[in-house]
């Protein structure tokens, strides 16, 4: 099984999005046995939350599922069931880091899938107000995330 956790600072704006979006994605290339995804913040202050409203209403627009998510934070262990960390910004990297490191597991920017765009973080909808931005940086990196992971262990 490949594990990918998406990480952004609360658990209730960008990485419950992407955690979606791949999920959706994973799910329509029926690779749901072999896949499997979450999302964690690096902060507490949201744990239990459901994704925010904004993340929620864009989702519900695009015909994406969030049911059943609730905001958690990053452990330790973490670094042990998942493969991939993707994290949304440079300072989630850096506090991932701060928690933890261990060889063997991908640690990336969701932007990092996007090379071709002059763009290095996936900004926070939570104080820009623009989710429809950010969903579409979502949606392509993860398109390209999922591309890569499919190569990488040729599924």
């Amino acid at each position: 099984m490949i594990r990918v956790l998406f990480v952004c600072l609360g658990n209730i704006c960008r990485s419950p999005m992407a955690e979606a979006v791949f999920r959706n994605l994973v799910e329509k290339e029926n690779l749901s046995s072999q896949i499997t995804v979450d999302s964690a913040g690096t902060g507490h202050w949201h744990t239990g939350s459901q994704p925010h409203e904004g993340t929620q209403d864009i989702l519900d627009k695009n015909n994406v599922s969030y049911e059943g998510m609730t905001a958690r934070q990053v452990k330790e262990t973490d670094w042990d069931e998942f493969d991939y960390l993707v994290a949304m910004d440079e300072k989630n990297i850096r506090d991932l880091y701060s928690i933890r490191q261990k060889d063997g597991v991908t640690v990336t920017k969701l932007m990092d899938y996007l090379p071709h765009l002059d763009v290095d973080e996936v900004p926070d909808p939570y104080y820009t107000g623009n989710f429809d931005y950010v969903y579409e940086l979502v949606q392509q990196g993860c398109a390209e995330l999922l591309a890569a992971v499919k190569k990488e262990h040729n599924l």
